[in-house]
């Protein structure tokens, strides 16, 4: 056991009040503390905090909402130690997390990023997290949402990790140049992961490193704004990404998709965000650098692809 870890652990929030204290608390009963953690406020009215005393708390506040990928970005520049930990607001470490990702990134030099487990708050036996999974059709989802957490308990080397509690290499992140602030928020973190395959980093899932999480308590699950941003970055995300041979699949079932949302749902958003990221396409193309996961997951039949976003019962 460790009483000292050489991680800087990164929090982004916003509307966060209400939950960051059980954050923090958590975070001061880690079997090895971080270095540093820091804070980074994205607008509202100023925090009043009380931090646990022990642990070794920076704050920073931006005038305004930056969104999740450039706070965490601002984050990573005010940190020095060798590995950075992005964990939200919302979501609350058990004890040994930290030190169970630590042991798992220092089994290598390759290993870029260390995903956690991740289980709903209200339904700790059920995965809601275990590493982000990507088919060829370029459809990213979290690795075994919704299963039973038994079924979660073997480590495995996986896409990416959720941004929501990973920890990164900062050698990779400044290789990669960290998140795409441009995202705002929702897929920055399955393009960093798509990059950092590209560029021959690997990423570990470790299920000792488990989280309990609210899920997007900021926004709201499938809020207007949440589906509008993920139309928007899926367009960024396959044009940076996704190598020519894969385009018609792609694009294939992505129109299935906003085609089942407009039908099924009523929903309006996802064709909304994915014409405004057309229309904002061109620095995307100019930076395009493509290149196939080394770890891809099955292609499932379009009308499965649903079953991937399933929630437990309330």
């Amino acid at each position: 056991m460790r009483a000292f870890a050489p991680v800087s652990v990164v929090i982004p929030t916003w509307r966060g009040a209400a939950w960051l204290p059980r954050c923090l608390e958590a975070l001061s009963r880690q079997t090895c503390r971080p270095c540093e953690v820091v804070l980074i406020q994205n607008g509202g009215p100023a925090l009043e905090l009380s931090p646990p005393p022990e642990l070794p708390l920076r704050f920073h506040r931006n005038p305004i909402n930056l969104g999740f990928a450039a706070a965490v970005n601002q984050g990573i520049r005010m940190t020095q130690a060798p590995y950075v930990a992005v964990l939200n607001d919302d979501a609350f470490p058990e004890p040994e997390w930290l030190e169970s990702l630590l042991e798992a990134m220092e089994a290598g030099p390759e290993i870029g990023s260390c995903a956690s487990l991740m289980v709903f708050a209200h339904r700790p036996d059920i995965v809601q997290s275990a590493g982000i999974a990507i088919d060829r059709a370029a459809i990213a989802w979290d690795r075994l949402r919704g299963h039973p957490v038994a079924q979660a308990q073997a480590p495995a080397e996986v896409f990416g990790a959720s941004a929501g509690a990973a920890l990164y290499r900062r050698a990779m992140l400044e290789a990669l140049k960290g998140f795409d602030g441009r995202f705002f928020a929702y897929l920055e973190d399955v393009d960093l992961a798509w990059r950092a395959q590209i560029a021959g980093w690997r990423c570990i899932y470790v299920p000792r490193a488990r989280v309990h999480h609210l899920t997007s308590a900021s926004l709201g699950e499938g809020a207007p704004l949440h589906r509008f941003l993920l139309g928007r970055n899926k367009v960024w995300l396959v044009v940076k990404n996704a190598p020519a041979r894969d385009l018609p699949l792609v694009w294939l079932y992505d129109l299935l998709g906003v085609v089942y949302a407009l039908v099924r749902r009523r929903d309006g958003w996802a064709l909304r965000g994915r014409l405004v990221g057309l229309r904002g396409i061109r620095p995307f193309l100019a930076e395009r650098r493509p290149g196939s996961p080394r770890v891809l997951s099955p292609l499932a039949p379009p009308w499965h692809v649903p079953r991937r976003w399933s929630l437990p019962p309330a």
